[in-house]
């Protein structure tokens, strides 16, 4: 079953992000399911302007940040 509301669309995921700064890793999970089906030119754009800001550093994405947590924990714990 969709776990994805009916009404959320690309473009508000986008907006959210956009306007707080940051892509939360259930917002990047839903961005990926709505991703796998049909959606219109508005949605394309809204999730290419999203690329671009992630991009630029405009906006974090919290599954960037565990990777990147997980990755210094290693390297501090084995003194690399």
């Amino acid at each position: 079953m969709n776990n994805v509301s009916a009404m959320t669309r690309i473009r508000d995921i986008v907006q959210t992000a956009l306007a707080t700064g940051y892509l939360t890793l259930q917002a990047e999970n839903q961005l990926r399911e709505l991703l796998s089906t049909r959606y219109d030119c508005e949605d394309f754009n809204a999730f290419m302007t999203l690329q671009e800001a992630a991009m630029m550093g405009q906006v974090k994405q919290e599954s960037r940040e565990s990777r990147q947590q997980c990755g210094l924990k290693r390297i501090v714990g084995g003194r690399i």
